[in-house]
């Protein structure tokens, strides 16, 4: 999928991937073929936009049961809004059949809204200057109307009758002095507007109290502090593979060392993994069949009466797929580095590539084992290594990063990188919901939350979950001196039973096991699922965001596979009053020991900040690991040679 682009195809690559497996990416020819076929069933117009397409996966056992040469019908998903009326469709077109299969017409004041688009977003100042409400409290502080950036932002659910089935956005202000300035380091706080989309105007300004403006200027080499002179005690580190990386491609399929996947991308999700596999006695066995970022939102904690409605769904609001980075070989990769592009559909139903959207590159990582035996005279060691599939996008002040690790342990990980720009507040002082971070300047707590959807797949689809926790054995017979210890496993059998807290004071993880298969000790196989174990959404139980998040209240959840079941706040999140998503996937209860399992995993950062996140935020993280569990009868890695004399890490004849 590393493309090169004709010039006379308006950016869009013609390197096109084979459609020869059923989880090949959509392709641009596809995407034309969508918008035909939207357009010849009348669903389009001059006031439609394409909101959403993507790929309709089959059914899992559709795709397990595929082999080569096997016809494919392809299918997209399609969600369109109508600028003119404000109405969200929700459509799947067989690009095969070259027909529409199946129409949905949003209830927006139930369903919510689908996401919000660009082209909504570039209209917002001109709204905000026709506005007088919105002139006069700019006036009032002394700000030229001019120079105001306006960040509009989801306007969330909070029983206000009047904004029933109104698709609206939450609009907070920036001063930007010129065009270097950076804007989040002049916030115009206790002021917001409310902006109907649909209608094209303010409805509403509430201007709580005039706050100082922040002065000092936020580019990272402006004064007060100023740039400071460039280290001249670091040495280059190079990262060189003389024989080439140790992966190979085809099409969207990767082998490397033990592990076959394949690979996608959504503009929902981003990147997205598929049928993870590990070599084990020369046999493919499967251990996850769909991984991805299902979801993420950020919930901030200020309650002053312009800032309570902060919180927003990355994910299901904004669609942050789209706002993927352009990968630069040796700043957000580095080594021998394998780009991928993505193709995605443009407001106008348009195929756009996404230049370096993916990124994929090994890297070295320490020890994989080692010993020295005082007996035997034993002295190894080997180093690890593992494969690296990333993206990067930035969405509004905030950067993230989602890197996939595959280890040669048989490990999966996920880490999510969180850089760019806090947020930010005028300082109400410190009884208040923020931090200073420069004079004047606050940044209001709040968390990252994500989920990750794991359909899982251990040497097959029959799988258990259990809870598996370290638990004292109380001092008696069984345990005389006090010292005993012992995991303590509990099946998680029904779906209500799968809604879970971590707890890392028990260690707890969580094991999937296959009943049906059994290492060479009897023991089912398996694998871990290790949470960091972070807090849960810290908000009210009974607040509109716990509603609307509910995902985040827990950190585990386990339900019974369902295709249909993709997001875990539900399909339409924008302005979505609650309770859809998880909360009714498990309302039926369905038992799932011994089933065809989905793992939907909270983790994420609770973030007050500090004055060294200004005015840019080093590199945050959070993740969980995947680690194998009896899955293997040893250690899977004792086939990794040792390192070679007179390498990086050896000296000597």
């Amino acid at each position: 999928m590393s493309t090169t682009l004709d010039p006379t195809d308006t950016g869009v690559s013609t390197a096109a991937i084979p459609v020869t497996h059923p989880l090949v990416p959509l392709q641009a020819a596809e995407i034309r073929t969508v918008k035909q076929v939207l357009g010849d069933a009348g669903l389009l117009g001059e006031t439609v936009r394409f909101v959403y397409v993507g790929l309709e996966e089959p059914h899992k056992q559709v795709v397990l049961s595929f082999t080569a040469g096997d016809p494919i019908e392809r299918r997209a998903r399609v969600m369109l809004l109508d600028r003119a009326t404000g109405a969200g469709s929700d459509h799947v077109v067989s690009i095969t059949e070259r027909a529409v299969v199946g129409s949905v017409q949003l209830d927006s004041r139930t369903q919510g809204q689908v996401p919000i688009i660009d082209e909504e977003f570039e209209d917002i100042e001109k709204y905000l200057l026709d506005s007088t409400e919105w002139i006069a409290a700019m006036s009032s502080r002394g700000i030229d109307p001019a120079k105001v950036r306006a960040v509009p932002l989801s306007a969330g659910v909070f029983g206000h009758e009047d904004e029933v089935g109104h698709r609206l956005c939450r609009v907070l202000a920036f001063h930007q002095d010129d065009g270097a300035d950076l804007p989040w380091a002049h916030p115009i706080d206790g002021v917001v507007a409310y902006v109907d989309l649909t209608e094209g105007r303010v409805t509403k300004v509430i201007d709580e109290i005039e706050l100082p403006v922040p002065a000092d200027r936020g580019e990272w080499d402006a004064a007060p502090h100023g740039a400071p002179a460039p280290r001249t005690d670091l040495k280059p580190i190079e990262i060189t593979q003389p024989k080439g990386p140790s992966y190979s491609i085809d099409g969207n399929e990767i082998t490397w060392a033990d592990w076959t996947f394949r690979f996608g991308f959504d503009v929902r999700e981003g990147l997205t993994l598929h049928t993870l596999s590990v070599a084990d006695g020369g046999v493919q066995r499967p251990v996850v069949y769909r991984a991805s970022i299902a979801e993420m939102v950020v919930p901030y904690a200020d309650p002053s009466p312009v800032r309570y409605w902060q919180n927003y769904f990355d994910q299901g609001e904004y669609l942050f797929g789209r706002y993927t980075n352009a990968l630069e070989l040796g700043c957000d990769c580095l080594g021998e580095i394998q780009y991928f592009d993505a193709v995605i559909a443009d407001e106008q139903g348009e195929p756009r590539v996404m230049k370096n959207a993916i990124c994929m590159h090994e890297e070295d990582f320490g020890v994989l084992w080692k010993h020295t035996d005082m007996f035997n005279g034993m002295a190894e060691t080997r180093r690890s290594r593992r494969l690296v599939i990333s993206f990067f996008l930035t969405i509004g002040n905030y950067d993230y990063g989602f890197y996939w690790y595959l280890y040669l342990d048989g490990t999966i990980e996920l880490e999510a990188k969180a850089t760019g720009i806090v947020f930010s507040s005028a300082y109400r002082g410190p009884e208040g919901f923020s931090t200073e971070m420069a004079p004047g300047l606050g940044a209001p707590f709040h968390q990252h939350m994500f989920s990750a959807r794991l359909d899982m797949a251990v040497d097959g689809t029959t799988n258990t979950v259990s809870e598996v926790d370290a638990v004292r054995v109380p001092m008696g017979p069984e345990n005389p001196w006090g010292n005993a210890f012992r995991q303590q496993k509990t099946v998680l059998a029904t779906e209500a039973e799968g809604a879970r807290l971590a707890d890392n004071l028990k260690a707890r993880v969580w094991h999937v096991t296959n009943p049906n298969k059994k290492n060479y000790l009897g023991q089912e196989v398996g694998y871990a699922l290790h949470p960091e174990g972070q807090p849960a959404l810290l908000a009210d139980p009974s607040s509109s965001i716990a509603a609307r998040a509910a995902f985040a209240t827990k950190h585990l959840w386990v339900t019974r596979y369902d295709e249909a079941q993709r997001y875990p706040s539900g399909d339409y999140v924008n302005q979505n009053p609650g309770d859809a998503g998880l909360p009714s996937y498990i309302a039926g209860n369905r038992p799932i020991e011994g089933e065809d399992v989905v793992l939907w995993h909270t983790f994420g950062l609770t973030h007050f900040p500090r004055p060294e996140d200004w005015p840019v935020m080093p590199v945050d993280y959070a993740g969980f690991k995947l680690k194998p569990v009896g899955f293997f009868d040893r250690n899977p890695a004792l086939d990794v040679p040792s390192g070679t004399k007179k390498s990086h890490c050896c000296s000597g004849d």
